[in-house]
């Protein structure tokens, strides 16, 4: 499959790397099909998110251990049956960054936002991802400490 990514251009999908998220995501729910695009030689742990169904759909994401954060949250049955998940280890965790526009002329107060409320579990194994809406209880977040 083909696309035309506002970041990248052209790119080709082969349809074994297609993610369907079945309800598509919050706010985006017509988007069902999506495919985690990367720039080649690139050592970032930062992914697009590319939507093949509206290609102005597009999500900047990374794993939250790339951000020093480690967190943990449980699925429902529903959500395990949804994403087809029979075994733990074929979940991958991401989150949604964006950049925060700072004061004008202050790079000090610019910088990225995570969303680690909604993040996204994706079944690397069957191809099928949900974005999980974490309410404070029942999620617990720790910073790991570089060093």
């Amino acid at each position: 499959m083909k696309i035309e990514s506002q970041v990248f251009g052209s790119v080709d999908i082969p349809d074994e790397k297609v993610i369907e998220f079945p309800a598509g995501l919050p706010g985006f729910e017509a988007c069902k099909n999506f495919a985690l695009v990367h720039e080649q030689d690139s050592t970032s742990s930062l992914f697009l998110l590319q939507s093949l169904d509206n290609p102005e759909a597009v999500f900047s994401i990374t794993a939250p251990d790339s951000l020093g954060v480690n967190y943990e949250f449980a699925l429902s049955d529903a959500e395990t049956a949804q994403l087809k998940l029979a075994n733990p280890a074929d979940a991958f965790v991401a989150v949604i960054v964006r950049k925060e526009a700072g004061e004008a002329g202050s790079p000090a107060t610019a910088g990225m936002r995570a969303n680690f409320m909604a993040p996204l579990v994706i079944n690397v194994a069957e191809r099928r991802g949900l974005q999980k809406i974490i309410t404070r209880l029942g999620c617990d977040v720790t910073l790991r400490a570089e060093g």
